[in-house]
């Protein structure tokens, strides 16, 4: 499959993937972040929103939402879901808006799709410059310093008389700044089964090197990644909540 098979050719199937999230203990946990850290304003912008299962919940908390992701199938389905929102074709990593934003978001650690560190660099600058005053740039990511290449996680969902069995791991070579999502699909059709395997090139980063990067423009604070507590990084957890607010 091309690179970015996974959000074309099987935009599809990207909720099915998806179905074990908890979009709304996210979405509500980040609003509140937002209230605690940010402004009062409630003009949000969900970088690579995908098909816009956090916008549906941001604007049923009176959020005006724009949604911004590189592939046209996925914000389709977005518009579909969000009527209400407004959508760009854009690279997270280059974008500009004429409006500023009160909260910028990036879920499911999709800030790791930056190609690079001078690509995430950008995307850093451009979220900061799209902010407005005491604005918040809230994301999940993880460390590469404790990524487990043997650890997958998974699920299954039925969907049209077909069950779908997806597993995704992180790997890390243990230097350098790539790291790489790998996923494989499975569909299952009575006696048939299609397999498919992906595998998704991102920027690989300590929490550390992260708050170097955002030092220059936000005051950063991290959290545990946990949607249901506000708790401080405990310093050993390889994922965490990054709250940036705008200096």
């Amino acid at each position: 499959m091309s690179p970015n098979a996974l959000y074309t050719d099987l935009s599809g199937y990207y909720d099915l993937m998806c179905a074990d999230i908890d979009y709304q203990a996210q979405s509500t946990s980040v609003s509140r972040l937002h209230k605690l850290f940010g402004n009062d304003g409630k003009r949000h912008l969900d970088l690579a929103c995908g098909t816009g299962p956090h916008l549906r919940r941001f604007i049923d908390f009176g959020y005006s939402c724009h949604g911004l992701d590189i592939n046209q199938p996925m914000l389709d389905r977005a518009l579909q879901r969000c009527p209400e929102a407004q959508f760009a074709q854009l690279d997270m990593c280059n974008f500009r808006f004429e409006q500023s934003f009160d909260l910028i978001t990036c879920f499911l650690y999709s800030i790791h799709y930056s190609n690079g560190l001078d690509a995430l660099r950008s995307c850093i600058q451009s979220a900061h410059s799209a902010l407005s005053a005491n604005g918040v740039f809230c994301f999940n990511a993880v460390d590469k310093t404790k990524i487990d290449n043997t650890r997958f996680v998974g699920h299954s969902t039925t969907h049209e008389d077909n069950t779908f069995v997806f597993r995704s791991g992180w790997h890390y070579e243990g230097s350098g700044d790539r790291q790489s999502l790998k996923l494989s699909i499975q569909k299952l059709t009575d006696d048939t089964s299609q397999l498919w395997h992906d595998e998704h090139a991102m920027v690989a980063l300590s929490f550390a090197d992260f708050s170097r990067l955002l030092a220059p423009y936000f005051d950063v604070h991290i959290f545990e990644h946990d949607y249901e507590r506000i708790l401080p990084w405990d310093g050993t957890s390889g994922n965490a909540l990054f709250v940036c607010v705008k200096t």
